[in-house]
């Protein structure tokens, strides 16, 4: 509030000044809200990221121009862990003065399990899991019935009842708290038992969300391809309700698939239905569609939909509309943060979906090729270069899909057709030469080698890969691929899908790419799998999807090709539990057909 000194105004107009000139503590205002903030004229917590920029989706964008008379904004990631260690605190208290024994001796064997869960490997986690369920009941043996049930995971079970089997969403029964709700809404407040049960299912979720995010965005080096997108993503779940709950339902049905247990991966879908519903009012919002938020949501069921299908065409309707929400959204918006992340890792599942479509797309625009590497964020590297060359394919296939419409409509007008047909043979022609050397280029001049040829010797790891000697026409088992990192292995699958579904359209009457490279460049792609599939971390032979769905429909049926692509299809399936190969992919395809199922 301003005051006034009525004795002031007996004191000359010149007197006054200088008084207001020479107050000695005066300092000029110093700016304290961040960037987005100032920009958008509202009030900032200055916290980083501060409530406004996460309420909006920008968590990632919250910047404080730093000065040095400025105060370091507060950090939520630090305001988080104090009150974690605060809960943590009165937790101890609680226990120490109602119940020090029993709830000292269960925290104590909690916590061991979840650094069990957290580090062991899987099939060490399996036998835990079977364990637990095995452990009969009474209050003695409370490590196989209580804790589990105080994690909020599983139902309680007794050996003298069954009535709760199947009930997974069943809340423990002392402490009222049940896992589809958030620690607010919990309404017993006065037993030390919730607040237990409260500071033991977080973690727990969090083992759920690590495992899912180590199987999908694996901490890989960078020859290794960067995969560190929806790691990211995981990180700033916490500012935004809808990635918070659709990591919740992905990672819990995602563990209960590997722990094959039926009652954990429906709790996951019990949660599905209302992320999908969330997700579909944040698109129909202007500004939350624009949110990162949002964007992470979509990619993030889209990783969800290659292992579960919940539906036929689930994945593809996930990637098509993960393309045209990064189309709504535009480049500038994808220069900085997880934005960035989430459109280069990925952007060979973008391309490739433009692919499918046949249709021209915004990928193939300048803005689209440089502007979201202009900041710096990350570089370019022998991938991204060939992909600005692909994402002009999709462009040829519509110019030969109109000359087919063309030739077959009833009074085609011949000049109409030499002139799509002259067009349509320079873009191929041309394309296919800056292909070449793109590969002159990059690949025999790569820093670490070109790929080595070894010989296929038979394991019980892999089948073997056999194809046809084009001039004898027996057949033989010709070398396998070795590479000196993953990056240039997916590279170079893709370069040969791009090559292939090129020459698709390659009718020139002379110089064409014939049904003999067309052959040549599918086997690069199986002599590829064994080295990537057994190489690759985690999911990432998702990377590899397309390629063995476009190299499918290069060979015959019958042929041993086709045999070799379907025993790795129904390996993958089985030992990464991915739906998505288990089908044959056939919605990846830019052709009809799907591998047969048997």
């Amino acid at each position: 509030m301003i005051t006034h000194d009525s004795r002031a105004l007996l004191v000359p107009e010149q007197s006054q000044e200088t008084r207001t000139v020479v107050q000695p503590n005066q300092n000029p205002r110093q700016v304290r809200s961040c960037r987005v903030c100032r920009l958008r004229k509202v009030k900032c917590d200055r916290i980083r990221p501060c409530h406004a920029c996460c309420a909006h989706g920008y968590p990632s964008k919250c910047v404080y121009e730093p000065t040095d008379e400025d105060p370091q904004p507060i950090s939520q990631a630090d305001e988080i862990q104090n009150l974690r260690v605060e809960i943590r605190d009165l937790t101890v208290r609680l226990d120490n003065s109602a119940h020090r024994n029993r709830s000292g001796r269960r925290l104590t064997q909690l916590q061991r399990l979840f650094e069990t869960v957290r580090s062991a490997p899987l099939e060490i986690v399996d036998r835990l899991i079977t364990q637990l369920r095995a452990a009969p009941g009474g209050s003695d043996q409370w490590v196989g019935t209580d804790v589990v049930s105080d994690s909020g995971y599983f139902s309680r079970e007794s050996s003298g009842d069954s009535s709760g089997e199947g009930d997974y969403h069943a809340s423990y029964e002392s402490s009222g708290f049940d896992f589809n709700s958030s620690p607010s809404e919990s309404t017993d407040d006065s037993s030390s038992s919730s607040i237990i049960s409260l500071n033991t299912s977080r973690p727990m979720l969090d083992v759920f969300i690590e495992r899912f995010v180590d199987a999908f965005s694996p901490e890989v080096d960078v020859k290794s391809g960067q995969a560190g997108a929806l790691r990211r993503a995981a990180e700033i779940r916490m500012f935004s309700p809808i990635l918070m709950d659709a990591f919740e339902a992905v990672s819990v049905a995602f563990f209960g698939r590997s722990v094959q247990d039926p009652r954990i991966e429906s709790s996951g879908f019990h949660l599905y239905p209302r992320v999908l519903r969330s997700l579909q009012h944040a698109l129909q919002d202007p500004e939350r569609s624009k949110a990162e938020s949002t964007l992470a949501t979509v990619i993030l069921l889209m990783a969800f939909e290659s292992v579960e299908r919940t539906t036929q065409g689930s994945l593809s309707a996930h990637l098509h509309g993960a393309l045209r929400l990064i189309e709504h959204r535009g480049p500038d918006n994808h220069i900085f943060g997880v934005e960035h992340l989430l459109f280069t890792e990925l952007r060979p599942y973008w391309v490739g979906a433009a692919l499918v479509a046949r249709r021209p797309s915004f990928l193939s625009q300048e803005d689209w090729i440089n502007m979201p590497w202009s900041a710096g964020t990350t570089k370019k590297d022998i991938l991204h270069y060939l992909l600005d060359l692909t994402v002009e394919v999709p462009a040829l296939l519509a110019e030969h899909d109109a000359l087919e419409a063309t030739l077959q409509s009833e009074a085609p007008s011949a000049h109409e057709i030499a002139v799509k047909q002259a067009s349509l043979w320079n873009g191929v022609s041309d394309l296919t030469c800056r292909f070449i050397q793109w590969q002159s280029d990059w690949v025999d001049n790569y820093p670490d080698g070109p790929p080595k040829e070894v010989e296929a010797e038979p394991n019980d790891q892999f089948p073997i890969f056999r194809c046809r000697d084009l001039h004898t026409g027996a057949v033989i088992t010709p070398t396998k691929f070795a590479y000196p990192n993953l990056r240039l292995a997916q590279t170079m699958c893709l370069y040969y899908t791009s090559r292939l579904i090129l020459s698709s359209v390659d009718t020139r009457p002379t110089d064409r790419v014939g049904p003999a490279q067309q052959y040549t460049l599918g086997c690069g792609i199986c002599r590829t799998l064994e080295w990537y599939i057994l190489t690759a971390p985690g999911n990432m032979i998702n990377r590899l999807a397309f390629p063995v769905r476009v190299a499918w429909e290069v060979f015959p049926d019958g042929g041993p090709e086709r045999k070799f692509i379907y025993d790795v299809l129904k390996l993958v399936e089985k030992r990464h539990s991915l739906g998505l190969w288990g089908s044959g992919m056939a919605e990846l395809s830019p052709r009809a057909g799907s591998p047969p199922k048997t």
